[in-house]
């Protein structure tokens, strides 16, 4: 009887700490009802569950993102590349060009792809704003990290994500929409304009300070 308990003790013992030895092998016992797991706080650089040189794979019709090409490589500041299939190598600096025929600087950089290749959320955020407008960004979309300190400006889209809308939350690698030409970028030349601001929480869509996103996707110094 006291060998009994004493073995109904011990197996409760190992079972509580989570181990079994089975067989001669150690085995993990999974509790029944495990705790549950919750989203991680996401921050405006990034998820944390990807390094440089990984990729996330997207499916070309569905919404939000699955494990099928083409793929969206990760910076190395975590960001996601905006546009599936270009690679950080494969970015050029625009930030510091002259626009308007000089009247302005770029403050953004244009990622070169074809029309209709897949855009997709630079980090996690929430959309603040999809906008138009017909003389500059086109369709457009704007997203701002959580903490209210950065926005992602994706512009020139030929047509947004299926059901994405404003105040929409979204992961690193969500869909927002297809590269274009809408607005004032060249029909020969599609691209996404992509832009990152630094905000204070109060400050509005449309405000902020530019932040080259080159150096930040490319994992180089600005050109500029």
């Amino acid at each position: 009887m006291i060998r009994s308990l004493l073995l109904v003790l011990i197996t409760a013992v190992l079972t509580s700490i989570g181990w079994m030895v089975w067989n001669g092998k150690e085995v993990r016992i999974t509790p029944a009802n495990p705790d549950p797991v919750h989203d991680a706080e996401f921050e405006p650089a990034a998820e944390r569950t990807l390094d440089r040189g990984d990729t996330l794979r997207l499916d070309p019709d569905a919404d939000p993102p699955t494990m099928a090409a083409p793929s969206v490589e990760i910076g190395p500041s975590g960001l996601a590349v905006p546009v599936a299939g270009v690679a950080p190598e494969d970015l050029v600096d625009t930030f510091t060009q002259a626009r308007a025929g000089g009247a302005r600087r770029h403050d953004a950089i244009d990622i070169m792809a074809e029309k209709g290749r897949r855009v997709v959320s630079a980090s996690s955020g929430i959309v603040e704003k999809i906008y138009f407008s017909k003389g500059g960004g086109g369709k457009s979309v704007y997203v701002r990290s959580k903490d209210k300190r950065w926005i992602y400006y994706y512009a020139h889209l030929d047509r947004y994500a299926r059901g994405l809308k404003e105040g929409q939350r979204v992961k690193r690698g969500t869909p927002l929409g297809r590269v274009g030409s809408s607005g004032n970028a060249s029909k020969r030349a599609p691209h996404l304009h992509f832009a990152i601001h630094r905000m204070e929480p109060e400050e509005g869509w449309w405000e902020g300070r530019p932040v080259n996103p080159y150096p930040l996707l490319a994992g180089r110094a600005s050109t500029g």
